[in-house]
């Protein structure tokens, strides 16, 4: 097994104490997690170049563990350049001008809370503080957005997010554009805050998206149960 090897990666996280909670879903108790790698495998077989590299692939669930969770947001796949994607939902590494939903995520931010533009698109520093940054899948292949939508990291999703609604401690879930609100019927909205709005992207971030304030919505509530706000 080398540093290039997905299943090692995942084995890896497997064993690694930032798993404790994660690991305990059934996905990666019940062959699931085997089995997507599995075919994650044999499209790199095939020739297929696969994003991010492994090491970054887990990064989400690794840098947020399960009992650190306060916020969470979803994405749907990483960005298919090479380079871009380090694991986390929105986030942006490559160089040059920023993904332009994340242009938009900075400009709703900077509305909402203040503060200077943010021109770093690394938002590692939001998934240190508890801020659960998943995509839906957590593969792609260069230049195929969405290539692995249907290769069964969604059971992974849902059993994240079924985690996260079934602890008693407060946490706010923020879904952006439809396919994240699919989601929604597995939060305890009794113990949980939803914020759900229009999608970041060029497309639909001025139909509900800009001025919805997520980011004071949730350290508002976050405040308000006795947690510690997220330094956006």
């Amino acid at each position: 097994m080398t540093n290039d090897d997905y299943a090692a990666a995942l084995d890896r996280f497997l064993r690694d104490p930032a798993s404790k909670g994660w690991r305990d879903l059934p996905f990666f108790r019940n062959g699931s997690a085997e089995r997507v790698i599995a075919r994650v495998t044999e499209r790199e077989k095939a020739g297929a170049r696969i994003l991010p590299t492994p090491g970054d692939m887990l990064n989400a669930l690794r840098l947020t563990p399960l009992d650190s969770v306060r916020v969470v947001i979803l994405g749907q796949d990483p960005y298919p350049t090479p380079g871009h994607a380090n694991g986390l939902a929105f986030s942006y590494i490559g160089e040059g001008a920023l993904p332009a939903s994340l242009r938009n995520i900075f400009k709703e931010l900077q509305s909402d809370v203040g503060g200077d533009p943010q021109r770093k698109g690394d938002l590692s520093r939001w998934a240190r503080q508890g801020a659960l940054l998943l995509n839906t899948a957590l593969t792609v292949e260069a230049g195929a957005a969405g290539a692995h939508m249907r290769y069964g990291w969604s059971e992974l999703t849902k059993q994240v997010v079924e985690a996260v609604s079934a602890r008693p401690t407060p946490a706010v879930f923020i879904l952006w554009g439809d396919k994240a609100r699919a989601y929604g019927a597995l939060i305890d909205p009794r113990r949980h805050l939803v914020i759900d709005s229009a999608h970041p992207s060029p497309l639909s971030a001025r139909r509900g998206f800009f001025g919805s304030k997520p980011f004071s919505r949730a350290n508002d509530f976050l405040k308000a149960h006795g947690e510690r706000a997220i330094d956006w």
